[in-house]
Order: C-alpha cells, then sequence, then structure tokens
C-alpha cells in the first residue's frame, strides 16, 4: 500500500464561475481587444537570500556543478510585477509590503505610464491586496481599466506566473546572495536585460507547456 506516499488533492464541486472566468481570460488572452493593452499583474512574496556556506565546483566533462547544501539566510524580497501579455515585456519593482497600499501605488504607476487613449485590461487572481475594498474603489475611479479575476484556486491562469517561474530558474534558484540587496540587484538587471529579447506566450490552454512565440 506504501502508506507513506502523499499527494495533494483539492475537494471542491463544480462551479459555473470557474469555466465562465477561465473562457473570459483564455478569449481576452487570445482575442485582445483593439488598441488595449493586456497586462498580467502578480506579487512573489518571501523570496529567500541566501548564501551557501562553502563555494560550489563548476561543471566539468561528463559531471555536472556541484552546489553546497548548507546556506545562511539573509531575509526575503518581496517583488510585484506587471506582464503586457502582447510583447512578453515586464515591469519589476521591490516591495517593503504586500498590502492594499502598495498595491495601487503600482497601478497608480503604470497608469501614468501608460497611452492615456488606451484602455487597460488586467487577469488579477485573488490575493487580498487585490480584492481589498481601497483596491476596488481604485479601480472604480479609473474606468479604463476592466479586471477580468482568476477563478479561486486558478492563478495558473495568469500568465506572470510563467515570468515568475522563468524567473526562479534564471536568478533565484541556484543563486547566491549576500543580502537582500543584492538579491534586488540581481533581479532587476535580469528583468531590465529580459525585456530586450521578450517575446510573448503563446496561449495553448491544452495541458502542453506554454513556451514563448
Amino acid at each position: 500500500m506504501r502508506p507513506y506516499r502523499v499527494r495533494g488533492w483539492l475537494t471542491r464541486k463544480d462551479d459555473p464561475v470557474f469555466w465562465t472566468r477561465t473562457a473570459d481570460i483564455c478569449d481576452l488572452y487570445l482575442n485582445p481587444p483593439p488598441d488595449a493593452v493586456v497586462l498580467s499583474i502578480d506579487d512573489k512574496t518571501a523570496i529567500a537570500a541566501r548564501s551557501r556556506k562553502h563555494p560550489g565546483r563548476h561543471a566539468g566533462p561528463g559531471r555536472p556543478a556541484y552546489q553546497e547544501f548548507e546556506y545562511v539566510r539573509h531575509g526575503t524580497v518581496s517583488i510585484i510585477a506587471a506582464l503586457d501579455v502582447q510583447t512578453g515585456q515586464a515591469v519589476t519593482e521591490s516591495i517593503r509590503r504586500n498590502d492594499s497600499v502598495t498595491f495601487q501605488h503600482f497601478l497608480t504607476m503604470l497608469d501614468t505610464s501608460i497611452d492615456p487613449a488606451k484602455q487597460i485590461h488586467v487577469v488579477l487572481d485573488n490575493g487580498s491586496s487585490h480584492v481589498a475594498k481601497a483596491t476596488r474603489a481604485w479601480l472604480s475611479a479609473h474606468p479604463r481599466w476592466h479586471v477580468h479575476r482568476t477563478p479561486v484556486h486558478a492563478s495558473w491562469l495568469n500568465q506572470i506566473e510563467l515570468y515568475f517561474s522563468v524567473l526562479t530558474r534564471g536568478v533565484v534558484r541556484h543563486g547566491d546572495f549576500s543580502s537582500r540587496d543584492d538579491l534586488i540587484n540581481k533581479i532587476e538587471p535580469y528583468a531590465i536585460e529580459k525585456n530586450t529579447t521578450a517575446k510573448p506566450y503563446r496561449w495553448t490552454y491544452d495541458g502542453t507547456p506554454l513556451k514563448a512565440a
């Protein structure tokens, strides 16, 4: 029976809202409105700034790289990011607090930098800072912003998660950071450089891995 083996399971009833919201977001990706900007926004919190206790060893012929198992913690970093679904470019910003005030500041920055003649469609999950009363008030006061919310437990529909995955593999997973500032100083140049070669993701929704176009 192997009772030590456990798989996660989410018990939920079939929710019509799931299919409605999923169809809405997929249609937005596949058929973006003309003369509009489509953004995918989310935050990535508690990124650990860790340094290895001993230096690793570079890969050699027939031998993989070695990385020290033990590490020292130097705190964490949280970022918020907006992915332009139609170009693949992203804006990232390190944040001290993950609350509605911080989120509104980020939305305001985006709003002032995007052509005022364009409508803005944004995909958001149901995080507390995204559904807070103050955030809803900000969105209501900016009618050119049109929100498309992911269903509950379906943040994977938000394409910014793909960007965070690439960022994790490219910077965080095998990185060695002496401090929070060191981690931030590696994330920011990476994000800027990635924008120079960015391409949109090909949205398939058929269970196959998404790749850049």
